[in-house]
């Protein structure tokens, strides 16, 4: 409808009719944004039940298939399935969703994803991070790395679109690493009010779905690359927090130790780990210490993305001093889910390892190193049809194996 004929309408039309036409053509051009209410301090009025939602611990991996339809439904998920895990994490980077601007949703790749969990009966978590380029507000002292408003709109389209089907949403990643904060020094207070709104927005349109708070990377670094995460933790906490996730997200990398060894053996000198309280697992613990100092022990914790690594070569020197074997790789890794069920019961919930990796990716990328199983796995008849199997590592076959209660 043009500009002119609106205004002849103007001048003819009832107002009451005008009014109406007017509503419709402006919701036909946009969705009306949603807007989050202001932040509150206070607890959840409906705290989550204690300890009663699922096991201790729970089986779950990265997947990596957003780009690999082809593979996925020949491979991935049935590598999944076959090794007994029930969970599966994967990133939505929100750009791949709503580049081309606001409100321009392409959901073929979560909605293939969200179809694909369902077939093969495992429970899935998005981690929602990587906003599009029109979400990120111009650098200035204390911006944030996304336009508030524009995110809560996207996680609540998101949790409406898959109501009752996406187990939950994992809220951004690693925020104290200035890398996944736009390169803006870490901000625990900045990343609570991204939570919360993202928070919101999921609960007011499936208030069943889980929100988990990003894995902090574990490191004692300071700033302005980074913030160690417990300084980060501590930080969000003193923001108000607690009110917005239902479970606590941590990343927990066990580095050169066996998944048995303290924080304070990893951290003494005198050990071959590192030197630091965060190079292993259990580092966890000390994490957890903290919900229980802020009154926050209720609540489960999911550990996001865990593993070892597995490449010794000197031309990656920051990964080469913690590799272990690749048999150590899926002894550690069996030795840490029984660890966390022995010693960690009945706090720990989902626990999802570092990771079945894409396809795509060669051993120039260091995640290749921390996975379970090979990308390279393409074998087929000579007329491309038949799937002939997968080549897994050590790893994968231990996990495999071993017995899940």
């Amino acid at each position: 409808m043009t500009l002119t004929r609106r205004k002849r309408l103007w001048l003819i039309a009832p107002a009451s009719a005008l009014l109406i036409g007017l509503a419709i053509w402006i919701g036909l051009t946009r969705p009306a944004p949603f807007s989050p209410p202001p932040p509150t301090l206070t607890p959840s009025p409906t705290p989550w039940p204690q300890f009663d939602h699922f096991r201790s611990p729970e089986y779950g991996v990265n997947l990596h298939i957003w780009w690999d339809p082809w593979a996925a439904v020949r491979r991935d998920w049935h590598l999944v399935q076959d090794a007994g895990f029930t969970w599966v994490k994967h990133r939505l980077a929100w750009l791949d969703v709503e580049g081309a601007g606001p409100g321009h949703y392409v959901w073929a790749g979560s909605d293939r994803l969200v179809d694909e969990s369902e077939q093969f009966g495992v429970a899935l978590i998005f981690r929602v991070d990587a906003p599009p380029a029109w979400a990120i507000p111009t650098a200035e002292p204390g911006a944030l790395p996304v336009d508030l408003t524009a995110f809560g709109d996207f996680c609540h389209a998101l949790a409406a679109r898959y109501a009752g089907r996406v187990r939950g949403y994992q809220v951004w990643n690693e925020p104290n690493l200035a890398r996944e904060w736009h390169g803006l020094t870490p901000d625990p207070a900045g990343y609570v009010e991204l939570l919360r709104v993202c928070y919101v927005g999921i609960k007011t349109a499936d208030p069943q779905a889980l929100v988990i708070s990003a894995g902090l990377a574990p490191t004692g670094s300071g700033p302005p690359d980074a913030l160690p995460d417990e300084t980060y933790l501590e930080g969000m906490y003193a923001a108000g927090a607690a009110s917005y996730f239902d479970l606590l997200g941590l990343n927990a990398p066990g580095y050169k130790a066996p998944p048995e060894v303290s924080p304070a053996e990893a951290g003494d000198p005198a050990n071959d780990y590192g030197g630091h309280r965060t190079f292993c697992f259990r580092h966890v613990e000390d994490m957890r210490a903290i919900m229980e100092r802020y009154g926050d022990g209720q609540k489960q914790v999911a550990i996001l993305e865990f593993g070892w690594h597995i490449n010794n070569s000197p031309d990656h020197p920051d990964y080469a001093w913690f590799a272990v074997t690749p048999e150590q790789q899926g002894d550690y890794l069996v030795r840490a889910f029984t660890y966390a069920r022995e010693h960690w019961s009945p706090w720990i919930g989902p626990m999802f390892v570092w990771n079945i990796p894409d396809s795509h990716w060669g051993p120039d990328r260091e995640e290749f190193w921390w996975g379970i199983a090979d990308p390279f796995w393409w074998e087929f008849d000579g007329n491309m049809e038949t799937w002939k199997g997968a080549s897994v590592r050590p790893a994968y076959t231990a996990l495999k194996a071993m017995e899940k209660e």
